[in-house]
């Protein structure tokens, strides 16, 4: 696998820490008046860290275990704003998301860095994607990450901007 790539989603726990501490604390569950333009989900900023959180362990988790298991399965797209009201991830607490989170990706550190050619090759059908193999998999969960960084980023930018209207 891409040494980039690992070395990305290795870093990402702790700049998706520093991202979100980033954030005010009055802001952490503010969300702006319009999400036009937001590079991922419409999520506030703790509700991206749960959004993170349950995408690894029962989305990626079960892709990678799914596509290494099985021959060309179809791997189902999570349709994430219901999954955030059912877990109420507005009243979440972060401390706890993040170490959850830290933990899911050392699992799938263990997971992805061990990999050889011909199982990085395995295929599958990931809705919404189409046709990939696990290598492009493990780019795909590379991109969610940072998408989620973006987001964070486009909130605080959203927030300096509230100040203007106040």
């Amino acid at each position: 696998m891409n040494p980039t790539t690992l070395a990305a989603l290795a870093a990402f726990p702790s700049q998706l820490e520093a991202h979100y501490t980033a954030i005010p604390q009055a802001f952490r569950h503010w969300a702006p008046p319009s999400w036009e333009g937001v590079p991922s989900e419409a999520f506030t900023a703790i509700e991206q860290l749960c959004h993170v959180r349950d995408i690894e362990i029962e989305g990626y988790h079960m892709r990678f275990r799914r596509t290494l298991s099985e021959t060309h399965p179809t791997l189902a797209s999570i349709d994430s704003e219901p999954l955030a009201i059912e877990r109420h991830y507005d009243t979440a607490d972060a401390a706890t998301v993040l170490a959850e989170f830290r933990l899911a990706r050392v699992q799938t550190m263990e997971i992805v860095s061990q990999l050889s050619d011909v199982q990085l090759a395995r295929t599958a059908v990931f809705e919404g994607y189409g046709p990939l193999t696990m290598r492009s998999l493990i780019h795909y969960l590379c991109s969610h990450d940072q998408q989620h960084l973006a987001g964070l980023q486009w909130l605080a930018g959203k927030i300096d901007a509230a100040s203007l209207t106040t």
